[in-house]
């Protein structure tokens, strides 16, 4: 037989102060009929139902880690793409300053002729 679930109710009984005070009963309604507390989640399957559990859990676990890799390497794709682009931009500035000290190096430098 099962015990009944003790609740705690809203009720008030009294106030001392602000602080109201509750009652505990014993809740007014049962479970349905032929409804159960389960005692803990394993302790009602089968040894192959839970060969097929842990079969799920373990497919559904590496789709997740599929998906987190692919997520992953799309990631990476991007960022290499941004590197890549940050070095070209990065060339083409360099070449300018190079030109750049080039053309003051002739300006500035004494001619000797």
């Amino acid at each position: 037989m099962q015990k009944p679930i003790m609740a705690v109710t809203g009720d008030e009984t009294a106030t001392t102060g602000d602080m109201p005070t509750y009652q505990i009963r014993a809740p007014t309604t049962a479970l349905p009929q032929g409804v159960m507390m389960a005692a803990s989640p394993g302790s009602l399957h089968s040894p192959q139902q839970l060969a097929e559990e842990a079969t799920r859990k373990r497919e559904l676990r590496l789709m997740k880690n599929r998906e987190a890799a692919k997520e992953c390497r799309r990631r990476k794709r991007e960022y290499v793409r941004s590197l890549e682009s940050r070095v070209a931009v990065l060339e083409v500035q360099n070449r300018k300053l190079i030109e750049e000290l080039e053309t003051l190096k002739d300006i500035c430098s004494p001619k000797t002729d």
